[in-house]
């Protein structure tokens, strides 16, 4: 097959003919790049002869490297590409007026993962709304969706439970590449920027991002691999609990434990149930960030034997009712103000009610996902690959 071009291969191509002299501002990391490994702002300011203004960067910063949820505040200088960078995960989420007034175009250039709560989907959103506030035409350079545009899974976010973890109603694993999200994104929120998306070309709905020819840069600091990737749709959960879910590990989303936790025990219980395309083993490891930082965990490690059989989903809600099931006095969902994290990560707070109530976890999976159907009919009006 031939190798995937993205969005900004396909501008590159066409010799930024769309922007060539403008003003711009970049929404970019490490990860937006071309095949060749050049870096968006480089290629704006050599070959398409523009002034890039500014570059806004997502949570976790310009290089990648700032851990989650730390917050990044204002305007900085990198020498190394001599441009001014603005966070838009610290005093804002939003691209200011007064920068934005500015610019004659933002370009946008995200490699996403495909899960509602990965945060550079919701700066889309608000880099949507800027622009339609200010009348800035922005362009989507479309990348892959990691996880394939296919699948979807998961709970369907509840209007009163959107944060900046869950921009939008939408499932976990949405099934959309990011240029096709934000057409969906202005459209059913009424955001009215003036869109363009640059589509990819040999990208095709069913492809992993290991089968694109590109090469995988971490697009955050606990987003290492493919592998990662792949099971975060349903390990992010337990990001809502009081357990570790591998950050600060290599294996970040394959690990999951915490000091007390019976991991011989846990992964029988786990295997025993019999999911597809997944096996359990126990493990111990130390984080070096994050929850239990060095300490030693007891846990397991999830691995996806098949991922085209696997659903991460469904082996997220299985782990977290064994924990509790078998640690119901240590298990602790977390919460952050009044708010529990778990119902801003699921989008409900059914899935946190029902397994408190015993409830069998095959019955809440199928409740939870039984909106999916509607969803994966509309969805298909902003496909732009087959």
């Amino acid at each position: 097959m031939k190798r995937v071009k993205t969005g900004l291969d396909k501008l590159i191509e066409e010799d930024f003919r769309r922007i060539r002299g403008r003003s711009i501002g970049i929404v970019a990391n490490q990860a937006s790049t071309t095949n060749e490994l050049k870096h968006i702002v480089e290629e704006a300011k050599r070959k398409g002869r523009c002034k890039v203004e500014v570059v806004f960067t997502p949570e976790h910063g310009f290089r990648s490297a700032v851990r989650e949820g730390e917050k990044i505040y204002g305007e900085t200088y990198d020498e190394e590409y001599n441009v001014k960078i603005y966070s838009l995960y610290g005093e804002t989420y939003k691209p200011p007026r007064i920068i934005m007034e500015k610019l004659e175009t933002l370009i946008f250039d995200l490699q996403d993962v495909g899960v509602r709560w990965y945060t550079y989907i919701s700066t889309l959103y608000y880099c949507l709304e800027a622009c339609g506030e200010t009348e800035t035409p922005i362009i989507i350079l479309d990348r892959p969706n990691p996880i394939t545009g296919e699948v979807i899974e998961g709970a369907m976010l509840e209007p009163k439970y959107k944060s900046f973890i869950g921009i939008a109603e939408i499932p976990i694993r949405y099934g959309l590449t990011i240029g096709e999200l934000a057409t969906f994104l202005n459209e059913k929120y009424g955001l009215n920027a003036p869109l363009q998306v640059i589509g990819m070309e040999n990208w095709r709905r069913d492809l992993w991002f290991d089968e694109t020819g590109l090469i995988w840069i971490p697009p955050s600091p606990n987003m290492p691999t493919i592998d990662s990737a792949s099971i975060y749709p349903g390990t992010g959960l337990i990001e809502g609990t009081n357990i570790s879910e591998g950050r600060g590990t290599p294996l970040p989303f394959q690990l999951v434990g915490a000091p007390w936790m019976n991991s011989k025990r846990i992964s029988e219980e786990l295997n025993r149930i019999g999911l597809n395309g997944v096996k359990f083993r126990p493990t111990i490891f130390k984080p070096t960030t994050s929850k239990y930082k060095d300490q030693y965990c007891r846990g397991i490690q999830v691995h996806i034997t098949n991922r085209l059989e696997a659903r991460p989903f469904q082996i997220g809600v299985h782990i977290l009712n064994v924990i509790k099931r078998l640690h119901p006095k240590k298990f602790k969902w977390i919460k952050r103000k009044e708010e529990y994290v778990i119902d801003l990560l699921a989008g409900t707070d059914k899935l946190r009610r029902k397994i408190d109530e015993e409830e069998d976890p095959w019955i809440i999976i199928d409740e939870l996902e039984g909106p999916l159907e509607d969803y994966a009919y509309k969805k298909q009006n902003y496909h732009l690959y087959i």
